[in-house]
């Protein structure tokens, strides 16, 4: 069976290099495994992105962040 060839690129999750190639449905994963992890993750809000402290303030209060 013919490997997939193209770019090696490290797997977001795992860290293991991998082909990145059309045959991998993962991609950029390396496996099923490995995008779930990443899709569980995004669900259970592990990831976060920083706002600056004005964008913090009282969504109720009509006057908006000082």
């Amino acid at each position: 069976m013919n490997q997939p060839s193209g770019p090696t690129v490290r797997c977001p999750t795992c860290g293991s290099e991998h082909v990145y190639s059309t045959a991998n449905p993962y991609r950029p994963f390396c496996s099923e495994r490995c995008k779930n992890i990443d899709l569980g993750a995004w669900a259970s809000e592990s990831y976060r992105v920083p706002a600056p402290p004005d964008a913090q303030a009282n969504p109720d209060d009509p006057n908006g962040p000082h």
